[in-house]
């Protein structure tokens, strides 16, 4: 398949009249913001390549390190120059594969007909290594420097287009962020692909719970979690990591179909060199200029919440996708999530809602299957813009490789397992598995997809902590053996500690459910996106730190989780809007030396969770109501093009 062609297609049925109403009052409610930032991103684009508006001085600067060859390029006025923006670290295992993509990259652009440069590079740091541990208190912070990372690697107007190379948890929503504060420029996202499948999920999953029941040593469990992650590439587990590789496909910014394909093969580094290829091709130069700004728009949004609905996807994206449509202009809510979710059917088994792991769903059919079921179905725009062209039926084809390059051919029309993958007609649950909680308590969200129906409502008295660490105490010396509870984990909000990943408490909580107990937790923190099977509202807003309602609650207080009616209430209790605040966030010598410190300012500023918990106010995102237009080029900078 070539940009130009697009596999063939049933006659469009009608979209689904929810789809279509969440989609009408989302134009509707971002009018406005919408209007500020593609003012914005129109002002900025340049037809001719962008360093032609640079001085003399300036543009010198910009080329001083390449070689003779690429001086000559870059001193020229024609050729494309792509900004290559990586998150390259060789400690994780999702991102050094990226260590050789650049000079990768280079070449590849070179023989499309243009150039790159490695404009900057971008942190990344791994959720699985710093979970219950300090660090995980810069974890949600890392999104939003990264997006200021990315920013800064694009500033220096050198660039007619981008390449933007990440995967994990916070790495993508960030480099997403960045790119779209310059929304004028063409931006493609490069994968690097899962790791081979390792030690089954849910094998790893049963050492983990025998651990904490203390019932394997340490060294069992390493040697557990060892197998599981066990060589270059993403993990294999369908976490926030792997649900980002899914939305991109889903917002058409990946090439079709290269989201899980293993690192180290043919067809990897081949689809590497096409993206290349495609940046050079999408920019003013290459004749199909398509500015990221203007491909991710409301429809497209749309289609990305119904992918992440339809996948059993990270709730970590209730977080980013707010905060990612905010960035372009467009104010997606948590309740247009919930709605979505209403009408979108489960269609995935991918651990943990599932045995399958991602390599395993990709051979099933994966993205292309998945995206050609709902667009059949009218569950899914397909009149949205992608960096492949105008079309989303083009993300059902399937690459191959021939005579050593990459090419595209319709995908599989058939779920290839139908435990793993199913088509809309015979889901695996009528919904999306995805709610907003409401009550007394606050808001939030819960995920019930890798939920039994049995434990989707839980009524029981609340067990307070201000730490998880106490929680995995108390577990421990057996103080919440043989009693129903709801754990209220609070103090963990974006304003009070950086929003942590709760997922240490996951093999605790299994533990006690799976002795009979009635267990839930209620938290304004995170679970991973691997937590599954206790229910869990998170999320919650107003948090405690900010005098939400989580302060007052007390222990025995009387806490319904109802994941069926969507509540999150109290019973009983009549004094709880007098009572006093208690409790408090973390502070003090024991955060010492691990960073925390440097954050103090995003602390102070962050939004609320269903705000996408950003540091970014989401006029300024947007270029505001009356953002100025930027300057236009001098008269010194117009003569780069002869110097």
């Amino acid at each position: 398949m070539s940009p130009s062609t697009v596999p063939s297609a049933p006659s469009a049925p009608a979209l689904h009249p929810v789809l279509a109403e969440v989609t009408a009052r989302l134009v509707e409610r971002s009018a406005t913001t919408r209007a500020a930032y593609l003012r914005r991103v129109r002002a900025s684009d340049e037809k001719g390549p962008a360093r032609g508006k640079l001085g003399c001085a300036n543009l010198a600067h910009g080329f001083a390190s390449a070689d003779d060859p690429d001086k000559k390029v870059l001193r020229g006025g024609t050729k494309p120059n792509l900004a290559i923006v990586t998150s390259y670290n060789d400690m994780l295992s999702a991102h050094q594969p990226y260590v050789d993509y650049p000079p990768v990259l280079k070449k590849a652009a070179i023989r499309a007909g243009g150039i790159a440069q490695v404009a900057g590079g971008v942190p990344a740091m791994c959720d699985g290594v710093t979970q219950g541990r300090a660090g995980m208190q810069l974890s949600l912070y890392s999104r939003d420097v990264i997006a200021m990372s990315a920013a800064i690697a694009l500033s220096h107007d050198m660039f007619d287009g981008a390449l933007m190379l990440g995967v994990c948890d916070k790495i993508v929503p960030g480099l997403l962020i960045g790119a779209l504060s310059f929304g004028h420029l063409p931006t493609v996202f490069v994968p690097a692909g899962p790791m081979e499948s390792g030690l089954p999920n849910k094998e790893k999953a049963r050492v983990r719970q025998l651990h904490a029941e203390g019932k394997v040593g340490r060294d069992e469990l390493l040697e557990a979690e060892a197998a599981s992650y066990h060589s270059r590439g993403t993990c294999t587990f369908y976490g926030t990591a792997n649900s980002n590789q899914l939305l991109m496909e889903m917002l058409g910014l990946h090439l079709p179909g290269s989201s899980f394909v293993n690192p180290g093969t043919a067809l990897r580094s081949a689809l590497t060199e096409a993206a290349a290829a495609q940046a050079v091709a999408i920019t003013h130069a290459g004749g199909s200029p398509t500015p990221i700004g203007e491909l991710v728009d409301e429809k497209a949004i749309v289609n990305a919440c119904v992918g992440l609905l339809a996948s059993g996807g990270s709730t970590n994206h209730t977080l980013h996708l707010v905060a990612i449509s905010r960035a372009a202009g467009v104010q997606l809510t948590w309740q247009d999530l919930s709605d979505l979710s209403a009408v979108v059917p489960l269609l995935c088994r991918i651990y943990p809602n599932g045995s399958a792991d991602v390599n395993h769903f990709h051979a099933a059919g994966g993205i292309g299957y998945l995206i050609r079921t709902l667009l059949d179905n009218g569950l899914l725009h397909e009149d949205v813009q992608t960096i492949m062209g105008p079309g989303l039926r083009r993300y059902t084809a399937e690459p191959v490789l021939r005579d050593g390059r990459v090419e595209w051919i319709d995908g599989t029309p058939t779920s290839l397992d139908l435990d793993v993958l199913r088509p809309v007609e015979d889901p695996f649950a009528p919904d999306g598995g995805m709610r907003v909680l409401t009550g007394p308590l606050g808001t939030a969200v819960i995920k019930t997809s890798a939920v039994k129906q049995e434990h989707r409502v839980v009524r029981a008295p609340a067990i307070v902590f201000d730490d998880q660490a106490d929680f995995l105490t108390a577990f421990g010396e057996g103080e919440l053996d043989g009693k129903d509870l709801v754990a209220v984990i609070r103090y963990q909000g974006p304003s009070a500690n950086g929003m942590p990943e709760l997922h240490k408490l996951t093999p605790a909580l299994g533990v006690l459910q799976d002795r009979g107990q009635h267990v839930a937790i209620v938290t304004d923190g995170r679970m991973s996106g691997a937590s599954g099977k206790v229910p869990a509202a998170i999320h919650v807003t107003p948090e405690a730190a900010m005098g939400g309602p989580l302060a007052r609650v007390r222990d025995g207080d009387m806490v319904v989780v109802d994941a069926v009616r969507g509540v999150l209430e109290l019973e009983g209790v009549t004094d709880f809007a007098h009572r006093a605040p208690t409790g408090r966030a973390p502070e003090g010598e024991e955060w010492a030396d691990t960073g925390r410190t440097l954050f103090a300012a995003f602390r102070a500023t962050v939004g609320p969770a269903d705000e996408g918990a950003s540091i970014f106010p989401a006029d300024a995102l947007a270029g505001g109501p009356s953002a100025p237009v930027p300057d236009q080029p001098t008269q010194e900078a117009s003569v780069v093009q002869h110097a």
